[in-house]
């Protein structure tokens, strides 16, 4: 893995491609050398496939940005919490998280509103929030594009723990029909607010001529 960091920062360079033959080339011989790049993004480093950025082929790489120096004495160790992700472990969570994407619900091969561009599934590392205090790193199934725009966020779940608590009893049973069925229909309206919330402020402000606001 250290081998590795130092190639990628003195060989490829950040903002660079790179293609998975030119990483085996650099190291003839040695095993699983895919597996231990990725374990550096155990230690901060992006590395973008095409499942981050679309514009990659398949067989493509983007060095993106250098995290931790870990062939630095005492900096190679992986971080508290974390461990590879084997195949069947991979499954198992997908598996458990419905075989959807638990930021926007999408499943893998559906296509993104207004776009030819088809989901993946993948996992993701998340801080949490626990109520004592203590922030662990948990697995969670994300999309390829969620798990982007989820990177260095930190879910509070001591905080869903306190708002749940203090619901009525109406607005907990709709909550536990939720939970129970895990999904939600949205109505016109709330899907309008979520297009509306998405644009450009130029585009919000059409949007708000067109009903009488501005």
């Amino acid at each position: 893995m250290k081998r590795v960091a130092l190639w990628l920062v003195s060989v490829v360079c950040e903002g660079e491609e790179f293609t998975k033959t030119q990483l085996r080339d650099a190291f003839p011989g040695v095993s699983q050398v895919d597996r231990r790049m990725r374990d550096l993004r155990d230690f901060g480093w992006r590395i973008d496939t095409n499942r981050e950025d679309p514009a990659l082929d398949p067989h493509q790489q983007r060095f993106v940005k250098a995290g931790v120096p870990v062939w630095e004495p005492g900096r190679g160790a992986r971080p508290k919490g974390t461990t590879a992700i084997g195949a069947n472990r991979r499954r198992e969570i997908i598996a458990a998280d419905g075989n959807m994407c638990r930021s926007c619900g999408i499943t893998p091969g559906a296509e993104y509103p207004d776009t030819d561009e088809v989901a993946q599934l993948d996992i993701a590392r998340r801080k949490v929030s626990k109520p004592d205090g203590e922030v662990v790193v948990e697995l969670v199934t994300e999309c390829n594009r969620c798990r982007i725009g989820g990177r260095g966020l930190t879910a509070d779940l001591a905080g869903v723990l306190r708002s749940s608590a203090a619901l009525s009893g109406v607005e907990r049973r709709v909550l536990t029909d939720w939970i129970r069925d895990d999904q939600r229909s949205f109505n016109r309206v709330e899907e309008l607010w979520s297009d509306y919330r998405s644009l450009p402020e130029e585009s919000r402000a059409a949007v708000r001529a067109e009903l009488g606001l501005d």
